[in-house]
C-alpha cells in the first residue's frame, strides 16, 4: 500500500491554523510565565500560584556598606567550666563570615542583642556543642552579635575565632566584666 504523498505542500488553511496555534501558545507562555517572572506582571495569577513571580523580585546581589571592611582574629583560653562571650557591633543587615575552632568540644550559643534594649531582648540563632563552626551571618538588627563559649570539660581548651565583615568593634564579656576591642578597617592597615 502506498504511503502519504510527501511532495504535497500544506494548504493555506493549514498554514493559517498552525500560525494561529503558535501565536496562541506564545501568548499563553508570555502571560503565564514570562510577564510574571521577568516583570512582575501577573494578569492571570499563575505567577503567584507557581511561585515564578518571586523571580521578578530578586534583588541585586551587590550590597553597598556604610562601614569599612574589617578582619579579626582572637583566641581565648578556657579552663574547665570557664566561659567567654565575644560580640561584634553591627548595623542592620551587615554581613560577616566566620570560622571558630577549639581544641576540644565546647558549648556555644550564637546570639545577638538589639541596640539599647538589653539582654532580655537577646535572640539566639544556634546553640549546641562542637569543636568548630564556619558560616556567614547577616545582622537582623542594629546591636551586638556574637558567641558565648563554655568549656564544660575537665581539660583547658583554646577557642580561636577568625571573622571578616562590616562590624565596628568587638566586646569581650568575661569574669564578670567586659572590655571593648578596636578593630581597624582593612583600608587603614
Amino acid at each position: 500500500m502506498p504511503g502519504p504523498d510527501s511532495t504535497q505542500t500544506p494548504s493555506s488553511r493549514n498554514i493559517l491554523i498552525a500560525t494561529g496555534v503558535a501565536f496562541v501558545a506564545g501568548v499563553a507562555v508570555l502571560v503565564t510565565a514570562i510577564l510574571p517572572a521577568e516583570f512582575g506582571i501577573d494578569p492571570l495569577g499563575t505567577g503567584e500560584l507557581t511561585g515564578i513571580s518571586a523571580l521578578s523580585r530578586a534583588e541585586n546581589p551587590f550590597e553597598a556598606q556604610v562601614e569599612m571592611h574589617r578582619t579579626d582574629y582572637v583566641e581565648f583560653e578556657l579552663g574547665p567550666f570557664q566561659s567567654v562571650e565575644y560580640k561584634y557591633t553591627m548595623d542592620l543587615d551587615a554581613p560577616m563570615v566566620f570560622t571558630w575552632t577549639s581544641d576540644d568540644e565546647v558549648y556555644f550559643d550564637m546570639h545577638a542583642e538589639p541596640a539599647g534594649l538589653g539582654e532580655e531582648y537577646a535572640e539566639s540563632f544556634e546553640q549546641g556543642t562542637d569543636i568548630s563552626r564556619t558560616g556567614s551571618f547577616h545582622a537582623p538588627f542594629n546591636g551586638i552579635h556574637g558567641w558565648f563559649w563554655e568549656n564544660r570539660g575537665l581539660n583547658t581548651v583554646v577557642v580561636r575565632l577568625y571573622a571578616s565583615g562590616f562590624f565596628l568593634d568587638s566586646t569581650v564579656f568575661r569574669d564578670g566584666g567586659d572590655y571593648s576591642r578596636v578593630i581597624e578597617p582593612i583600608a587603614s592597615q
